[in-house]
């Protein structure tokens, strides 16, 4: 099994992450409100501002502290390709 530091000493298994997105748009918002109201959401963010979003193939959803590009760097099989920021 494979983990990945997402933070803080916080590990999550690789193997079981789905996707990592940006806290910002509002689905995504929806999708944290939902997971906390079904007890589905662990935050690692200790108290910090949320940077990324884990979202796991067993329905739990992990906000973390740390940006995606920063926690996924040091990953090996994943390759991250750059900033895809669409400008105003």
């Amino acid at each position: 099994m494979k983990l990945i530091n997402i933070g803080f000493g916080n590990m999550i298994a690789a193997e079981r992450m789905l996707s990592v997105v940006s806290p910002d748009s509002a689905p995504i918002k929806r999708l944290i409100q939902e997971s906390r109201e079904r007890g589905m959401l662990v935050d690692a963010t200790y108290g910090r501002k949320t940077a990324s979003v884990f979202i796991m193939d067993s329905d739990h959803v992990i906000l973390s502290a740390i940006p995606a590009d920063k926690i996924l760097k040091g990953v090996s099989g994943v390759e991250v390709l750059g900033d895809f920021k669409e400008e105003a």
